[in-house]
């Protein structure tokens, strides 16, 4: 007689099996997200409560993103990027994604030239916001809509 354990299943192994993957497989998947508050919060431990102002920052994103695991990201500042006018800090932002803050760049006089970009994950169609913080302490904004058709942080 063989000592090798046996593979096969059973019939009410495999119906049970199957029934708890097709179950697994028809839970709709929903994307984790940020509420609003969590965005004000978010913007609140970066920026206090000073007041933001439109304009001045300006955020490339493509209008329709294929896959959101992957998305270019650029934001540029109009600032000269003096010892007296800079830009220290440019944060973006997500409502959708599971945590508000996306990323956060550090920039100094030294930088030559307020223009950042990256690759960012989205869960979905949503409007990025791009804040940037100048040497004299104002606020200024952009935000930009992207049509994410295939979303990156998603849970069961």
């Amino acid at each position: 007689m063989s000592s090798t354990p046996s593979l096969a299943l059973s019939r009410r192994q495999l119906l049970t099996g199957a029934t708890g993957v097709i179950a697994i497989s028809a839970l709709p998947l929903s994307p984790a997200r940020a509420d609003t508050a969590q965005l004000q919060a978010a913007k609140l431990k970066l920026f206090g409560d000073r007041p933001v102002t439109e304009g001045r920052v300006d955020i490339t994103i493509p209008p329709i993103s294929e896959n959101g695991f992957s998305v270019p990201l650029q934001v540029t500042v109009d600032s000269p990027m003096s010892e007296a006018d800079h830009v220290r800090t440019i944060a973006v932002l997500s409502p959708r994604n599971p945590v508000a803050e996306l990323v956060q760049f550090h920039l100094g006089p030294r930088a030559g030239v307020a223009d950042v970009s990256t690759r960012i994950r989205l869960a979905g169609t949503q409007s990025i916001q791009a804040i940037a913080e100048m040497s004299d302490g104002s606020l200024w904004s952009a935000s930009r809509e992207t049509v994410v058709t295939l979303a990156a942080c998603v849970v069961l």
